[in-house]
């Protein structure tokens, strides 16, 4: 109730909510409880990010924790959603200058965010039939790996390869491709942005993933700008242990996908062949 009339009074929301080590059961004694079974906020939080949306002032939300937490009702009732992690103490240094503008952000997910408990393991490199859909669900992660924000936005357009064709014996001998993409800065502000490369290997003697991250690199751009980014793809961005267990690229197909996420909808697809 007094968080609500405070902010009843303010111009902007700045909320900060989580976990720390003890929350989260990180810490270790003779008296540990275990583990939690909920991903959800601690404590009343959740009725907290509820009080205080229906007052209809703009939220920031500044998300810190150790782990992933299931934020889906906090992601859907505020503005801005900041992952923290444990930022120490140059927190508060950090989380002004990001949001004041002094800075544009430009993190990337290292890990999937679930929707909920219910959902881990969440993944993206999963197998193809690793992931059934869920009863009133939704099946993806409510944040993907390699997904990030900025206070700009970005382009990415006429993704090629170098090569589309090659050869086993190529590939044998170590030769490389590239894939290569333009990027653009298509908002007001110079920012950065990572251009992340998957590969997926679309016809395989054993299982393979969905998709693999191979390669990255991030961008500096300014408004406007444009620049060519060339990534690398080589034998080993390729190959996987056969059924007779050696390490050797296989030909057939592969997908080479480009773009700023894990999830399919920020990926450009173009195929590299290897032949006999």
């Amino acid at each position: 109730a007094e968080a609500v009339d405070v902010a009843r009074k303010a111009d902007v929301v700045i909320l900060a909510v989580g976990g720390n080590e003890q929350t989260a059961r990180e810490a270790w004694s003779r008296g540990h409880m275990g583990d939690r079974t909920s991903l959800d906020l601690f404590g009343r939080q959740n009725d907290l990010v509820d009080a205080l949306a229906a007052t209809g002032k703009p939220i920031a939300a500044l998300l810190f924790n150790g782990r992933p937490l299931a934020a889906a009702r906090l992601s859907a009732q505020t503005d801005a959603l900041l992952e923290c992690w444990y930022l120490g103490q140059e927190t508060g240094h950090a989380v002004a200058d990001v949001l004041f503008g002094a800075v544009n952000p430009g993190g990337k997910l290292p890990i999937s965010i679930p929707r909920s408990a219910g959902h881990v393991p969440a993944f993206y490199n999963h197998k193809p039939s690793a992931r059934r859909g869920y009863l009133l669900d939704d099946v993806s992660p409510l944040y993907p790996f390699g997904f990030g924000l900025s206070y700009t936005t970005f382009e990415i357009r006429d993704v090629r390869l170098e090569h589309t064709e090659m050869t086993s014996a190529q590939m044998s001998s170590g030769q490389t491709t590239h894939v290569h993409a333009e990027i653009t800065n298509t908002g007001r502000r110079a920012g950065s942005q990572v251009v992340q490369l998957y590969v997926r290997d679309e016809v395989s003697t054993v299982t393979r993933p969905v998709k693999e991250l191979k390669g990255f690199e991030r961008v500096h751009l300014e408004p406007g700008q444009t620049q060519t980014v060339s990534l690398a793809i080589t034998p080993d961005d390729l190959a996987f242990f056969g059924l007779d267990l050696t390490f050797a690229v296989e030909p057939g197909t592969f997908a080479i996908l480009v773009g700023t996420s894990s999830q399919d909808e920020d990926l450009h697809r173009v195929r590299l062949t290897i032949t006999d």
